[in-house]
């Protein structure tokens, strides 16, 4: 007599919770987007307000579907203009990486052509989905070349606040551009 084989519980609470997930999906509802036509869809008619809400870029993972805009306990997302103002303000670095959902943006290694023995990385978060002083972070990293090897060396704190304030006045000016068009 053969036996029935069961699942053990594990799998069928991974293959449950898929299922699960699954089902609440709409057909094309969901579509992949590269950075570079993310950041096209941002700069080309300048009017993120339309694209993205009074609030920013959101993602509703959970959300409610007739207000995208309302805050709920399970979305993900960005002020647009504190991001549009972070990547035009490091856009004279070469972008290693950038997250628009989770807020992050990462540059590469940058040598002013002025200093070559020294360069500098910078990595930004935007840190809410509202324009406010607060909603941003800059940390610049700065390496000198000595000996032939790349060596950490310190950046003062108020280098950071000028970044951040640099990203902040982008950022409001994104705005009112926004609101006067």
């Amino acid at each position: 007599m053969r036996r029935l084989r069961v699942m053990s519980p594990g799998w069928l609470i991974i293959g449950t919770t898929t299922l699960l997930l699954l089902g609440g999906c709409e057909p094309g509802a969901v579509r992949q987007t590269s950075l570079s036509e993310y950041y096209d869809d941002m700069t080309s008619g300048g009017n993120t307000t339309k694209m993205f809400g009074d609030q920013g870029l959101s993602l509703s993972v959970f959300g409610d579907k007739a207000d995208p805009g309302k805050d709920s306990g399970g979305a993900l997302g960005v002020n647009a203009y504190l991001w549009r103002g972070a990547l035009d303000t490091l856009s004279f670095m070469p972008l290693a990486s950038a997250d628009p959902f989770g807020g992050v943006i990462i540059t590469d290694w940058y040598s002013p052509p002025s200093t070559p023995n020294e360069r500098f990385k910078a990595t930004a978060y935007i840190l809410g989905r509202q324009l406010r002083a607060d909603g941003v972070r800059v940390t610049i990293f700065r390496q000198v070349l000595q000996d032939g090897r790349w060596v950490d060396s310190t950046v003062t704190s108020s280098t950071n606040g000028e970044m951040e304030n640099k990203v902040l006045a982008r950022a409001r000016e994104l705005r009112s551009q926004s609101a006067s068009n």
